[in-house]
């Protein structure tokens, strides 16, 4: 993780912030010391964290993809 002191952050804000808003926190020090850590409030996480948030609430028929097949084959041969 990137580290910048004080005077280079508030120099660079803009830019350090657009990088942290697409995932790359950085840490602001004072006199090499890590002082706060900068990260997005949205992160990329959060949608990994979707998948998969109906587990277990919803169940598919192990014949889903054929269920109407007669149904859309007579349509088709109509």
């Amino acid at each position: 993780m990137q580290q910048y002191n004080i005077h280079t952050a508030k120099t660079q804000l803009s830019a350090l912030v657009e990088k942290a808003a697409t995932g790359e926190p950085f840490i602001i020090a004072k006199a090499g010391k890590p002082m706060v850590k900068v990260i997005p409030c949205v992160s990329n996480n959060t949608q990994k964290k979707r998948i998969g948030f109906l587990k277990g609430r919803i169940t598919i028929p192990a014949d889903f993809d054929k269920m109407g097949q007669n149904e859309i084959t007579k349509a088709f041969e109509a």
